[in-house]
């Protein structure tokens, strides 16, 4: 960081009370880019790729649910990491992890045997990218300053989208031009290896929970789940985290699905890439400003309903390219809405004490759905086709939308009830 940069503290609080130098946020960005390009390669380079090869849609919806999977339960280990070594050690070991994982998802045929291995892969990449996400958000805690920690978010997420798109779209392009299938994969696995470079500009924060127990870590966030359970707006929040509204879990299968609509690799490429992910950023902005001057969970709500409607013309309309390219980068502006929307209830309902660690499991919590999304969605088009898929994407939205307005109701009467058994606060 230079001295006149514009990111720059005065020259008196370079350092925090702690001795912790403060950096540019954009190395965040950097940073956080192999968690994204991991779950970018699976989806659609891979994705599009064990497509082409006829391997079944539910089989790669699975794929894709394993990889979602760890992230449904990364809570658990968060104490480790806390308890153990130094966030940069940490982003090390998992950064390394993820680069190897993600070079050997290209050595594997399309084969019974080949998918088994490519599953135990897919799911241990995620497992690191886990540890590296963790990493990543310690790391931001401890080095920004107050002033500069809305620019670390908005570079974080940057980083987060646009690893999205280098996944796969540079992914993709990469296996349908080279040579031999694992030339892609390894060398965006060595893309990803490059970002452990940036902790060279970060300084190593002191640990302050170290020796703190394992089992006394898990046991206080579950205190913190029951606190925020008791409070209406909580429970609220902790409801939408389950319910299979807003996943975007369908965005998983647009590479499999791309030649029902006649649309070529560069096309998926394209869409689900650097493109898709500039839309996916615009429909964050979008949605955080409506979040702000609209109820937010209720906001959320009406995200999740526009990507049931975006399904359901998606499955109406002419597949054509055309309809191809204009459907996934609608459904991929609805799905930035929904990541604002997301935010903004979380942050509403979790208050400012602990607020890292509720945060945290939220995210766990909210990536329950978008696993099990994947599989009914795989299994939807088994059953029905692509577009029996969409429709049941978009009934299944729906439901829970109408589910979500009634229990709210519900909530509401019995806290209007004296005698009501149950009392929020």
């Amino acid at each position: 960081m230079s001295p006149d940069s514009p990111y720059s503290p005065p020259r008196a609080s370079l350092h925090d009370p702690a001795g912790v130098r403060h950096v540019h946020p954009w190395l965040f960005m950097i940073l956080i880019i192999p968690f994204g390009v991991a779950s970018g390669f699976v989806s659609v380079a891979l994705g599009y790729e064990l497509g082409a090869k006829g391997v079944a849609v539910e089989d790669i919806a699975a794929l894709g649910a394993l990889g979602v999977l760890p992230h449904t339960f990364k809570l658990i280990w968060a104490p480790v990491i806390d308890a153990t070594l130094d966030q940069k050690r940490w982003y090390l070991l998992a950064g390394v992890l993820t680069a190897v994982g993600i070079g050997m998802l290209g050595f594997f045929p399309a084969t019974k045997p080949g998918l088994a291995a490519l599953s135990v892969i897919v799911f241990t990449t995620s497992l690191a990218t886990t540890v590296l996400g963790m990493a990543v958000e310690s790391l931001m805690a401890h080095c920004t300053p107050d002033n500069l920690k809305g620019r670390a978010g908005g570079w974080f997420m940057a980083g987060n989208l646009g690893g999205g798109g280098i996944g796969g779209g540079l992914g993709l392009l990469l296996a349908e031009r080279l040579p031999a299938p694992w030339m892609a994969s390894v060398i965006v696995g060595g893309l990803c290896f490059l970002c452990c470079f940036a902790l060279t500009g970060l300084p190593t924060p002191e640990r302050t929970h170290v020796g703190v127990r394992i089992m006394t870590g898990i046991w206080n966030s579950l205190k913190d789940f029951w606190m925020i359970a008791r409070q209406r707006a909580g429970l609220a929040a902790l409801i939408l985290c389950f319910l299979p509204l807003g996943t975007g879990a369908a965005s998983n299968l647009w590479a499999p699905l791309a030649p029902e609509w006649n649309a070529s690799a560069n096309t998926v490429a394209l869409v689900t890439g650097l493109l898709g992910g500039l839309v996916s950023a615009a429909g964050c902005i979008a949605g955080g400003w409506l979040c702000d001057r609209f109820d937010r969970k209720i906001a959320y709500v009406w995200f999740g309903l526009l990507h049931a409607a975006a399904a359901v013309g998606m499955a109406l309309l002419p597949r054509t390219v055309e309809m191809f390219v204009t459907w996934t980068l609608i459904y991929a502006f609805i799905t930035g809405l929904t990541f604002a929307g997301f935010t903004a209830f979380v942050l509403e309902a979790i208050g400012k004490g602990a607020a890292a660690t509720k945060y945290s499991a939220f995210a766990s919590l909210s990536n329950i759905p978008i696993a099990y999304m994947g599989v009914v969605n795989g299994q939807a088009h088994g059953a029905w086709g692509s577009r029996g898929m969409l429709f049941t994407e978009a009934a299944c939205g729906v439901a829970a939308a109408i589910g979500f307005i009634v229990l709210v109701k519900t909530l509401l009467a019995q806290r209007a009830t004296p005698q009501a058994n149950v009392t929020f606060s």
